[in-house]
C-alpha cells in the first residue's frame, strides 16, 4: 500500500502553497484579523472563481470538483501553515459537510451549489453556552412541523457565525435533535462578534426568537449526521494544526541558524538542539495520525471516528507545543506582538479547544474502542 501522495496531489500543494504565500503574508493576515469581517472578500473571490477550492469535496453534480478528503487534507495543511483568515473551514469543512452527509437531495440542491461557487458561505451552529460537544449540550427549542419551523434560544462560538449567508442550526424538538437551515438575514436572528484570543478566526453568538428554519435531513436524526460532521471537522482541523506546527518548527529552526550569542550560532548549544528535535519528533508524528485520519475520511469506514478523536488529540498537543517552543527558541522577540510566533500560538490554543479538548477527545477515543 503506497502512503505517500499521489503526484496530482503534489501539485494542488504546491499550487495552493504559491497562492497562500502571496495572499496571505503576515501583513496580509495582520490586515484582515483586524477587520469586522476576519476575511478579505477579494481573496475569497479568487479562491473561489479562479481556484474552486470552496467546491473541493461538494460532488460534481452540485458544482463541486468532487475530490476527496484527502485532497482537503492537503488545502487545510497549508491553509494552516499561512494562517489564511477566510471561510473557507465553515462553509466547507462544517456548512457543505453538513448538507452532504444530511441525506436532505433538496437542501444539497438548495444549497450546494452556492458554497461551491463561493457566492454562499455557511457555517455550523450547535455548541452553546454549557460550552458542551456532545448531543446532551444542545438545548435550543424547534417548534412545528412540515415545511415550517422556528427556532429559539442561542448558539455560542460559531465560526464565522457574523458573516455567514446559510447557518445550518442543531435544534431539540419532539422527536430528538433535528439540523435546519436558517439565512443569515432571517427574522428574530441576532448576531453578536465575540471577542477571541485566536483574531484569525472569527467567532459569533447567535440568538434566535422565533426564528423560521428549515428543516434538513429527517426530524429527530440530526445528532447521527453530527457525530459524523464532527469526526470530519476534527480531522480537518488535524490537519490544519499540522500545517502550523511545520510552520513553527521551520521558524524556529531558521531563527536557530542566524540568532548568534558568545560568537556562535544558537542552534549549535544542546538545550537548542533538543527543543527542535523534539518538535520534529512531534510534527512528524502529528503528520502520521492526520494523514491517517484524513484516509480514513476519504473512505469513511469503520476506523474512522477512533482516529477521528486520536488525531484530534496529538495534533491539538503538538502544535500548541511547538507554538511555544517556537516563542522559548526566540526569546525576547519572540514575546512581542511585532513578531508572528503570537499568531500561531493563540490559533494553536484555540484549535487546541476547539472541537473538544485533548482530554475530552481521549476519554471518546477510549468509550469508542470500549475501554
Amino acid at each position: 500500500m503506497n502512503f505517500a501522495f499521489s503526484d496530482e496531489q503534489e501539485q494542488l500543494r504546491t499550487f495552493v502553497r504559491q497562492f497562500l504565500e502571496e495572499k496571505s503574508s503576515e501583513e496580509a493576515v495582520r490586515e484582515q484579523m483586524a477587520t469586522e469581517d476576519g476575511f478579505d472578500a477579494a481573496v475569497w473571490s479568487q479562491m473561489s472563481e479562479q481556484m474552486g477550492l470552496p467546491g473541493l469535496i461538494i460532488p460534481e453534480e452540485h458544482g463541486g470538483q468532487g475530490y476527496g478528503y484527502v485532497e482537503l487534507i492537503v488545502v487545510l495543511e497549508e491553509m494552516g501553515r499561512a494562517l489564511l483568515c477566510s471561510p473557507f473551514f465553515s462553509s466547507v469543512v462544517l456548512g457543505a459537510n453538513t448538507l452532504i452527509h444530511s441525506g436532505d437531495e433538496a437542501a444539497q440542491a438548495a444549497h450546494l451549489p452556492g458554497i461551491a461557487s463561493g457566492e454562499t458561505t455557511a457555517t455550523l451552529a450547535f455548541t452553546e453556552e454549557n460550552g458542551k460537544w456532545d448531543e446532551s449540550g444542545i438545548t435550543m427549542q424547534a417548534s412545528g412541523s412540515g415545511d415550517s419551523w422556528t427556532l429559539d434560544g442561542s448558539k455560542m462560538y460559531v465560526i464565522d457565525g457574523n458573516t455567514a449567508g446559510l447557518i445550518l442550526v442543531a435544534a431539540r424538538g419532539d422527536k430528538g435533535v433535528s439540523l435546519f437551515a436558517v439565512a443569515g438575514d432571517a427574522d428574530g436572528l441576532t448576531r453578536t462578534s465575540l471577542a477571541t484570543m485566536d483574531q484569525t478566526r472569527k467567532q459569533a453568538k447567535l440568538d434566535f426568537a422565533g426564528t423560521p428554519a428549515t428543516l434538513v435531513g429527517a426530524e429527530g436524526e440530526g445528532w447521527a449526521v453530527m457525530e459524523r460532521v464532527l469526526d470530519l471537522a476534527a480531522v480537518a482541523l488535524a490537519a490544519e494544526q499540522v500545517g502550523g506546527a511545520q510552520a513553527c518548527l521551520d521558524m524556529a529552526v531558521e531563527y536557530a541558524k542566524v540568532r548568534v550569542q558568545f560568537g556562535r550560532p544558537i542552534g549549535s548549544f544542546q538545550a537548542i538542539k533538543h527543543k527542535c528535535a523534539d518538535m520534529l519528533l512531534e510534527v512528524e508524528s502529528a503528520k502520521s495520525a492526520a494523514y491517517y485520519a484524513g484516509w480514513a475520511a476519504s473512505e469513511l469506514n469503520d476506523e474512522l471516528p477512533s482516529v477521528a478523536s486520536l488525531a484530534k488529540a496529538y495534533c491539538s498537543e503538538a502544535y500548541f507545543h511547538a507554538s511555544a517552543e517556537n516563542i522559548q527558541i526566540h526569546g525576547g522577540i519572540g514575546f512581542t506582538w511585532e513578531h508572528p510566533a503570537h499568531l500561531y500560538f493563540k490559533r494553536a490554543k484555540s484549535s487546541e479547544l476547539l472541537f473538544g479538548d485533548p482530554t475530552y477527545h481521549r476519554e471518546l477515543l477510549a468509550q469508542r474502542i470500549g475501554i
